[in-house]
């Protein structure tokens, strides 16, 4: 078969990126056949070197936002002469990017790693996100028309020059746009051709992002054969991306713990059987996009300590990319875990997600527990009761910094029994956190409990302590509010201010039993005031103990529960913006305040935008209240999700099984729906550890199906015998993440 000449001359242009790209060896690319840039200049800043593997392949790309590079889908393709197709998810092979130094031997601009690539289909562009964000670059923007025949436009990379292999020196030169395409447009090189190693570079017009080189004949570039002149090539155009590149570097991130760019789920089952032992308990995990299923439980070789009655592994989970790596790492609390003979002392362990899923890579687990490791944990003793791992949250600083928090609410201080510490845990330190600790609210009482809560985002850090006495009033609760991202003088965050319901600005007020606190929920928002992302955060308050009275009169329908709604502003201040009650029969939030019922006994929130400012749409809480009679079924339990902005009759939905959602089967006594619920950006996942199936269920509902007014779509539903998973189970479903 006879090809086409443009379909030859894109061929032949192809297979010369593809030499110079797959030709570095010795040290990484470096400048394209132009003019050298000063380290002085820093108009083309954003223009970064990516190194893929050992220098097995070098490319250019261009910074389009803090986190994200653009860049050349052909730099990660497999084999750029055959296909342009790039798997999405974490890169196959270890990948550097330098970003903003026109001198590589130099300390300009910073060094990150690539943890994530969403490719195009269409056309030789991938974003590539970052390990951390690159603050000291400005990202370019997209230009948002198409390329003109005849116009000049300059592009900048860390490819060859002519008479270097590997220069260090960031190079730039010029374009003359021949014709325009869909997603192309096909350039000459005014003095200069881009070489092996532009590809991914940016063509700018005017400061704006016009394409990325995609092709060149490569004509004069240091290697090529002196009888190419050509310095024609093929820009792939991106003025018509600037909705993708949003979208993508907006969305909320997924859990994959096997880096494919489908969203995993670890379920636990911490009353599960191992072998013979009882209640030692476990995690499935379901790998999405038909990955299938795996165990994880104590009895693995890479798991620290061993399946005993009664351990609970897996009572808790977190997830975070601890290590920095584009997989999503699982945190496990063990709480009821015993450390030689003290009871109860709990551990807590991180399990590192890999290409083949959760321990399969190399670095398989990192375990923490009292008396070993460093710093504080280390400093500190197990003892019976602690119950280290009570709570666990994960999270990362604005500046990119995984962090953990791990609850040790059972810890005694001196003579002060239970009353409870936090650790706050990086890759580099663990810092204790407790109430007699420089700056940090209210003072170490007997039966406090601080730490049995917890929430943590990129702008604060939240420990509950919902058995503080707030004066006389026992077990009325409080928390305390960290800033994250300013450690102080003992390398622990920032203490910002504490809450209970005595202060004013808090709706109720502190009664002995309110629980508050005793569930936590934080999401980043953007108001509307903020120009620089969302440095704000929302923070429910779960509150299952208050006793409401519903009528204006004297009786009071005890832990009836409630959950209080608090902005915590950037500059460290807060005010209460609403309060999330089921009231009377006849107003407009479905359900009546009754006694017993525990609403907010467990909060889940999650902002589907995070870099948008905050709507009603986008900002949305689900309450479980898992005591709420249905009917004449007490304890069925139910979940109440709302907007964390806006009237919430207006925005809520009330959930319960049978009802149509798509938790299916009929409400049941002692069921309690709603003490299992996870929020992520598009789905809510509700656990039935306790019923009606006596090895428990979880399910998954689309956004749509518990908002209101939305849609109802189908539901995923996870249990055992089912997907993959082994038919044996006790209390699948009591979490996910």
């Amino acid at each position: 078969m006879q090809h086409s000449p443009r379909r030859s001359r894109l061929a032949a242009l192809g297979a010369a990126l593809a030499a110079g790209s797959l030709a570095l060896c010795a040290a990484p690319a470096s400048a394209v056949n132009g003019t050298p840039v000063s380290d002085a200049d820093t108009t083309y800043a954003y223009t970064a070197q990516i190194t893929v593997g050992p220098h097995d392949r070098g490319c250019s790309a261009v910074l389009v936002d803090t986190e994200w590079l653009m860049t050349a889908a052909s730099c990660f393709a497999a084999d750029p002469a055959v296909s342009l197709a790039v798997p999405a998810g974490a890169p196959a092979k270890n990948t550097t990017a330098v970003i903003g130094r026109a001198d590589l031997g130099g300390t300009q601009g910073a060094e990150r790693r690539v943890v994530q690539l969403v490719p195009r289909t269409d056309r030789d562009v991938v974003l590539a996100r970052l390990n951390r964000p690159v603050t000291n670059v400005t990202p370019i923007a997209l230009a948002t028309t198409a390329p003109v025949t005849g116009e000049e436009l300059k592009f900048s990379g860390h490819g060859r020059s002519k008479t270097e292999w590997a220069p260090l020196r960031l190079h730039t030169g010029a374009f003359t746009v021949d014709s325009a395409a869909t997603t192309t447009a096909t350039v000459t090189g005014k003095d200069s051709a881009a070489c092996g190693g532009d590809a991914g570079g940016p063509v700018v017009r005017s400061g704006k992002l016009a394409g990325l080189v995609s092709q060149t004949s490569a004509g004069g570039c240091y290697g090529i054969d002196p009888a190419v002149t050509s310095t024609t090539g093929v820009m792939a155009r991106v003025d018509d991306l600037a909705s993708w590149v949003s979208s993508t570097v907006g969305a909320t991130r997924i859990t994959d713990f096997n880096g494919d760019g489908a969203e995993d789920i670890a379920i636990g089952d911490p009353a599960a059987t191992v072998g013979t032992v009882t209640s030692a308990g476990l995690v499935r995990i379901s790998y999405g996009g038909g990955k299938g299923t795996a165990e994880i439980n104590q009895d693995l070789d890479w798991v620290a300590g061993g399946a005993e009655q009664s351990d609970w592994f897996g009572e808790q989970l977190a997830t975070v990319d601890y290590n920095e790596d584009g997989y999503t790492d699982l945190v496990v609390g063990t709480p009821n875990e015993a450390v030689g003979t003290a009871t109860d002392a709990g551990f807590v362990d991180v399990l590192y997600g890999a290409p083949g899923g959760l321990g399969s890579g190399t670095l398989k687990s990192t375990h923490y527990e009292q008396g070993a490791g460093s710093g504080a944990i280390k400093a500190s003793a197990s003892e019976a009761g602690d119950r280290m791992g009570h709570a666990v949250a994960a999270a990362t600083t604005r500046a990119g910094e995984p962090y953990l928090l791990i609850g040790n609410p059972g810890e005694a201080l001196g003579t002060v029994k239970t009353a409870g510490s936090a650790f706050y845990v990086t890759n580099s330190t663990s810092v204790a956190v407790h109430q007699d600790k420089t700056g940090v609210p209210g003072a170490s009482e007997e039966g406090d409990r601080f730490g049995a809560s917890l929430a943590a985002n990129a702008n604060h850090a939240v420990i509950g302590s919902p058995s503080e006495a707030i004066g006389a009033d026992k077990e009325a609760g409080g928390l305390a509010v960290f800033d994250p991202n300013k450690l102080n003088a003992e390398n622990s965050p920032t203490p910002l201010f504490g809450l209970d319901q005595d202060l004013d600005g808090i709706s109720g007020g502190a009664e002995a039993g309110d629980d508050f606190a005793a569930s936590l929920a934080l999401t980043a928002y953007r108001h509307t005031a903020a120009a620089t992302g969302a440095t704000d955060s929302m923070l429910a308050i779960g509150s299952p103990g208050e006793a409401l009275s519903v009528d204006g009169g004297a009786t009071q329908r005890a832990d009836a529960g409630s959950v209080a709604l608090v902005r915590i502003k950037a500059d460290g201040t807060w005010d209460q913006t609403g309060s999330l009650w089921q009231g009377t029969g006849d107003d407009d939030v479905v359900g009546t305040a009754e006694a017993g019922d525990r609403m907010g006994e467990r909060v889940t929130a999650v902002n589907t935008a995070p870099r948008a400012v905050g709507t009603a749409a986008t900002l949305r809480i689900a309450v479980g209240t898992p005591n709420e009679a249905v009917g004449t079924a007490a304890k069925a339990g139910a979940i109440h999700t709302f907007s964390l902005l806006g009237t919430p009759g207006a925005n809520d939905k009330w959930i319960e099984a049978g009802d149509g959602d798509g938790i299916p089967g009929t409400a049941g006594a002692d069921q309690y729906l709603g003490r299992s619920i996870h929020l992520t950006g598009t789905k809510l996942y509700a656990g039935m550890p306790y019923g009606p199936s006596s090895q428990g269920a979880l399910y998954a509902l689309p956004m749509s199906n518990v908002t209101a007014g939305g849609a109802i779509g189908p539901v995923t539903t996870y249990k055992p015998g089912t997907g993959g998973f082994p038919a044996t189970g006790s209390r699948f479903g009591y979490n996910a993440r």
